[in-house]
């Protein structure tokens, strides 16, 4: 294992490669996990994606950040590039050609029409009387021909579009039969056919981490445990001894799909099989997680659990930038109660149960902290607050640095997870549950099971029925009636202390070293 200068005059522990892929902007665990191993002496390169346009580079304290740009052309599915005729006999094959066919058709009828119009207005400008006369029995044809024709294109076109739809959603019969086939036939391996755009981000990432031959890749969540298992190998196979970490996000099959199609699932789930037993140890978010993942794996060491905890309070990491204040952000003042939800939106975690909860909550304001405010999913969530009349206490509010998350939260009156019931929900601790508890706010939380069980036995919230909008109504009533009582829980000793992000690196920092170790003494013995 080579030995670097890291942040000034200090010897590196080893060098990490981590991959996401995201933008890493907006993701904290990965953020804090690449800065603070950083801190402890590694020497870092988070690689990242943007979907479009040109990668680019920063820091992130010492660790390096990249972003690599992402060609997607495994992603277009077989019926997206290829006409079907079982699926939509009479589509127009994938391409321009039913755009053109439309146009043609509608430049036929403008002509048409303007040539009858002509015989009325300027029949001299037509020609000699008897070529008006042919004139007339040609568009005594065309004008019926061309409407048929129009008709029929866009019959056509309509169902190339069909064709799109239905090659995007794989949920057909058919779908459902190819799927069967390729995972009885090629079991872990059948990923290959149901999600060949994993190895879009293969393509993408591979050299560039040969290129930085890693001591150790840390890959984060399913995606990425594919990309850093081929890395370790090809390193492995060229006489490079590399660990691999994978850090599982969440239980993959309890997931919702991340695309509406019916290839997801099982073509995710399989590559996640393939690669989990290439993971020299895994790290997750839970300890719930950490069971099912040693279960489903067959994995010989329980996972590592490093919580999603944030950065401890009053230890910034860029005292140059003020905290922007929530309130101001919202418009109103400090008297105004105010309902905080941060984090990724979606329908199933209960967004849109907090606005049809807005019009029973009098002078209540709530505030949607989110990666992007203009979202199409957004803008309908505040169209709908003003369906409702409730628009003015609506409020969309971009992300801050996740170093800032805790303070920013810190302005509301209470933090609200009305996540609904999916397997992946009820087994963990998300993020947010920590940010708002750093932040000091009585929490409302839907009864999904680890997070409501912590919930009151800490007596820091209340608990609601997920789904249900008149237990939501009273659960906001009953903290913001009383929030001192459920602030309170938050002067136990001990118990925000270890839900902090320091608590969490030291774990990881240790599980790097151990690794790391193992292999220096493995060196030592050849």
């Amino acid at each position: 294992m080579e030995t670097q200068e890291v942040g000034g005059d200090r010897p590196s522990k080893g060098r990490v490669v981590m991959l996401v892929d995201n933008k890493v902007e907006g993701d904290s665990r990965v953020q804090k996990a690449a800065e603070s191993m950083a801190a402890a002496g590694w020497d870092v390169t988070l690689l990242g994606l943007v979907r479009s346009g040109k990668g680019r580079s920063w820091k992130l304290g010492n660790a390096e950040v990249r972003l690599l740009a992402l060609k997607t052309p495994l992603a277009k599915r077989h019926a997206e590039r290829h006409r079907s005729l079982l699926r939509r006999p009479l589509a127009y094959p994938p391409g321009p050609l039913a755009a053109y066919r439309r146009q043609w058709a509608k430049a036929w009828r403008v002509d048409v029409t303007t040539r009858r119009d002509a015989l009325k207005v300027a029949p001299q400008a037509v020609g000699t009387p008897m070529f008006r006369n042919v004139e007339a029995a040609r568009l005594a044809v065309a004008g019926p021909a061309s409407r048929f024709m129009q008709r029929w294109i866009d019959y056509r076109s309509r169902q190339s579009t069909e064709m799109q739809k239905a090659g995007r959603r794989l949920q057909g019969p058919l779908d459902r039969v190819f799927t069967a086939s390729w995972k009885a036939a090629k079991g872990k391996r059948a990923w290959r056919r149901l999600e060949p755009a994993l190895w879009d981000y293969e393509l993408t990432y591979g050299k560039e981490i040969e290129a930085l031959k890693p001591d150790l890749i840390h890959a984060n969540d399913f995606r990425m445990l594919g990309v850093g298992a081929r890395a370790m190998v090809r390193a492995r196979a060229a006489g490079r001894q590399v660990k691999l970490v994978w850090d599982a996000h969440e239980f993959l099959p309890g997931v919702r799909p991340w695309e509406d199609n019916a290839h997801w699932i099982p073509g995710n789930t399989a590559h996640e099989s393939e690669y989990a037993p290439y993971a020299d140890a895994v790290v997750t978010v839970s300890e719930g997680l950490a069971d099912l993942l040693r279960e489903r794996h067959s994995l010989n060491d329980q996972p590592t659990v490093v919580l999603n905890a944030p950065d401890r309070p009053g230890v910034p990491l860029d005292e140059a930038e003020p905290v922007p204040n929530l309130r101001e952000l919202c418009g109103i003042g400090p008297d105004v109660p105010l309902v905080v939800y941060s984090g990724s939106p979606g329908p199933q975690r209960g967004l849109g149960d907090m606005v049809e909860a807005l019009p029973h909550l009098d002078g209540v304001h709530m505030a949607f902290v989110v990666p992007n405010p203009a979202a199409a999913y957004i803008k309908g969530l505040l169209a709908r607050a003003e369906e409702l009349g409730a628009g003015d206490r609506l409020h969309a509010v971009p992300y801050v640095p996740h170093w800032q998350v805790v303070a920013f939260l810190s302005a509301a009156d209470a933090g609200c997870i009305p996540i609904h019931h999916w397997p992946n929900h009820e087994i963990a601790l998300i993020t947010k549950f920590f940010e708002y508890s750093h932040a000091r706010l009585p929490l409302v939380v839907s009864d999904v099971k680890t997070m409501s069980e912590v919930t009151l036995s800490t007596g820091q919230g209340e608990v609601c029925t997920a789904e249900d909008i008149p237990e939501l109504v009273r659960a906001i009533k009953q903290v913001l009636a009383d929030p001192e009582r459920y602030r309170a829980a938050y002067d136990k000793p001990g118990l925000l202390d270890t839900w902090t992000w320091e608590r969490q690196a030291e774990i990881l920092d240790g599980l790097y070293t151990t690794l790391l170790s193992d292999l220096a003494k493995a060196k030592a013995r050849l």
